[in-house]
C-alpha cells in the first residue's frame, strides 16, 4: 500500500491514510470530509481519477497542499489549475524494456524503463 507510511508517521503528528480498501491504522474514506479540511498537506493518489473521487477530495482540500501521488497520476500541469500543488507520478522512458520488466513479473519497484518525476505548481 504505502511503503513510506511508517517513516512520516515517526516525524509527523498527526498522519492518517483514509482508504477504500482498509489496512491495518487506515481510516475509512467515508471520513474524508471530517479529516481533510483540517489538513495542511494532503496526498490524493491518481486512483481518485479512477473510481470518480478526485473532484470531492479537492473540494475538502481548499487549505491544504495537495500532492497526486502514483504511477497512475496524469502528469498534467493544468492540475494546478484545479487544486493541485504537486504531481508525484512516473513517465515511461523506454516502452521495451518496460513491457519486457511487467512480462517477467516485477513489481512496480523493479519495473525498469520508468522514471518517476515530480512537478511543482509555480507560484507567482
Amino acid at each position: 500500500h504505502f511503503p513510506w507510511i511508517p517513516k512520516l508517521r515517526e516525524r509527523i503528528k498527526n498522519l492518517w491514510v483514509l482508504e477504500q480498501r482498509l489496512r491495518e491504522g487506515d481510516l475509512p474514506s467515508r471520513e474524508a470530509d471530517r479529516i481533510l479540511p483540517q489538513c495542511e498537506v494532503v496526498g490524493i493518489t491518481g486512483t481518485s481519477f479512477i473510481n470518480h473521487t478526485i473532484e470531492g477530495l479537492l473540494g475538502l482540500c481548499k487549505n491544504a497542499y495537495v500532492v497526486l501521488i502514483g504511477p497512475t497520476s496524469p502528469l498534467a500541469p493544468i492540475l494546478f489549475d484545479h487544486g493541485i500543488d504537486a504531481i508525484c507520478g512516473s513517465k515511461i522512458i523506454d516502452p521495451d524494456r518496460l513491457i519486457r520488466s511487467i512480462s517477467e513479473g516485477a513489481t512496480f519497484k523493479e519495473v525498469t524503463g520508468v522514471r518517476l518525476l515530480t512537478l511543482s505548481k509555480t507560484v507567482g
